[in-house]
């Protein structure tokens, strides 16, 4: 019989790895996951893994700090039910959603293996640096990392690929869950013929009234195949768009979201850029996008190990 392990997926970028860990625990072990109530997307992205049940997110982006300890409290005391002693190990894939399920896990005597954000460079995220305390294994994605936390390297961690390279000539743009206005009506200013837009939780009603070609989408369950057949991809600082840009060799620039406080710093992502060779705009611009855009196409594409591999070993070791 497999071993069961308990994913838990903090939505975003947090469910890309998630789905990346359950690719490649296929067939070694049992997978269930846990997600933020209402999180349709991570459902939909998981559930052909296994289970899915849902949990309280104690913060989103917009949380106000005096509903935050009410939210986590509340997700700590219905972690109980959620973590069972069955599982063998629990993996908490960042953010806050993560600390209640982690700590009853702890609580419960079943091992926590804590990964630490892609996003999270020059300083640890405030999640993997609490959850050190009680996990069994730490996860760190990049070399500089390891000056931040005690853990073991595994590289990035992004999924498998699912759909073949094409160009179908759009400009694929995407703000993540909550959106990127700033961003959105940069674009809106540029003339461009084909895009695709993902404003998350950005009302798109503008954006479909001035450019009723566009195709404006809030969310989609197929983003990955949106990518593969894009031909440049304008984001934001989520790491599984960018990740996923990586891995089909698409022209990538990432413009930062100033209005998402609690995800990460500009020095964080200057330094993701870097790494990944993509232009960064510290603030939406026009002008500065539709130059960066031919400078995108002309940039060396980067290529990286997927530390999936290695991540699913060591969760594999935990379990037996």
């Amino acid at each position: 019989m497999e071993k069961k392990v308990l994913i838990l997926a903090g939505g975003g970028g947090h469910s890309s790895i998630a789905f990346a860990l359950a690719q490649t625990l296929k067939g070694k072990a049992e997978t269930s996951f846990l997600i933020p109530d209402g999180d349709r997307l991570s459902r939909e992205l998981l559930s052909p893994f296994g289970p899915v049940d849902e949990l309280i997110k104690g913060r989103y982006p917009n949380t106000s700090n005096l509903l935050f300890p009410f939210r986590l409290m509340a997700s700590f005391f219905h972690s109980f039910s959620r973590v069972k002693r069955e599982y063998g190990a629990v993996v908490s894939t960042g953010s806050n959603f993560c600390i209640p399920p982690s700590l009853v896990a702890w609580l419960k005597s079943i091992p926590v293996i804590n990964i630490e954000s892609r996003v999270a460079i020059a300083k640890p995220s405030k999640t993997a640096q609490f959850l050190q305390h009680f996990a069994k294994e730490t996860l760190l994605q990049w070399e500089e990392q390891t000056r931040n936390l005690k853990g073991t390297l595994t590289g990035p961690i992004f999924p498998e690929k699912r759909y073949e390279v094409k160009n179908y000539g759009y400009v694929l743009v995407t703000g993540g869950t909550e959106g990127h206005k700033q961003l959105f009506d940069a674009i809106s200013e540029l003339v461009l013929e084909k895009v695709i837009m993902q404003t998350g939780k950005v009302d798109p009603s503008p954006y479909k009234a001035s450019h009723p070609s566009w195709e404006i989408i809030a969310y989609s369950t197929d983003f990955e195949r949106l990518i593969a057949e894009s031909s440049i991809v304008i984001t934001h600082q989520g790491g599984g768009t960018i990740f996923e840009a990586i891995l089909y060799e698409k022209p990538l620039i990432i413009v930062f979201n100033t209005e998402l406080t609690r995800t990460a710093n500009i020095e964080d992502m200057r330094i993701l850029a870097e790494k990944v060779n993509a232009p960064f705009l510290e603030q939406a611009d026009a002008k500065k996008i539709g130059s960066l855009m031919l400078e995108a196409h002309s940039a060396k594409k980067h290529h990286f190990e997927n530390g999936c591999i290695k991540a699913t070993d060591i969760i594999i070791r935990v379990l037996n």
